[in-house]
C-alpha cells in the first residue's frame, strides 16, 4: 500500500496533537507519513519531501502549525494536491491560537488550504477530511468513513 497522506508539522512539540491525524487515518486504513519540517528553517528539505512523497503516491497533505502558521501555505505552494491546515496553539500564541487560525485560513486566491479546528479536534478532523477526499475514488474507504460516522452517531444516541 502506498502512502496516501503526508502529515507535516513545524516542531517536534506538535507531535502529540498531530498524532491524532495519523491515528485517525490509520484507523480508516489509510497509510500516512509524518515529518517535522519548518517552512522557515528547512524550506529546501520541505520542498524535497513534498516532491518525494508525491512520487510515492501521496494525494493529500495535512500541515499543522502555530503562531505565524506558514507551513500549510508553504506546502500548498509546492503541490497541486489538497492541503488541510491544522492551527496549533503555540507557546507564544495570540488569543489561544487565533493567530494560527487566521494565518491558515487567509490564503491568497489560487493557493487554497482547507482549515479545520484548533488542536486535537482539528487534527482528528483533518484525518477524516483527508480520508473523505480520498474516498471520492475509493468505495471501500468511503464505506469505512461511513462506518466511523455511524459509530459516532451511535455513541451520541447511547447517551
Amino acid at each position: 500500500m502506498s502512502i496516501l497522506v503526508g502529515i507535516v508539522m513545524g516542531s517536534a512539540s506538535d507531535k502529540a496533537v498531530m498524532q491524532h491525524a495519523a491515528d485517525t487515518l490509520s484507523g480508516l486504513g489509510v497509510k500516512s507519513e509524518t515529518r517535522v519540517l519548518s517552512a522557515h528553517r528547512t524550506p529546501d528539505a520541505l520542498r524535497d519531501w513534498v516532491g518525494d512523497i508525491e512520487k510515492r503516491g501521496a494525494r493529500v497533505f495535512i500541515a499543522g502549525a502555530g503562531a505565524a502558521a506558514h507551513l500549510p501555505g508553504a506546502v500548498a505552494s509546492l503541490t497541486t494536491w489538497p492541503v488541510i491546515g491544522v492551527p496549533l496553539i503555540a507557546p507564544n500564541a495570540v488569543a489561544n491560537g487565533l493567530d494560527a487560525l487566521l494565518s491558515i485560513v487567509q490564503m491568497p486566491r489560487g493557493v487554497p488550504v482547507a482549515t479545520v479546528a484548533l488542536g486535537e479536534a482539528g487534527a482528528a478532523n483533518a484525518g477524516i477530511l483527508a480520508a473523505q477526499i480520498l474516498a471520492t475514488g475509493d468505495e471501500a474507504l468511503a464505506g469505512r468513513v461511513r462506518m466511523l460516522r455511524e459509530g459516532m452517531a451511535a455513541k451520541v444516541l447511547a447517551g
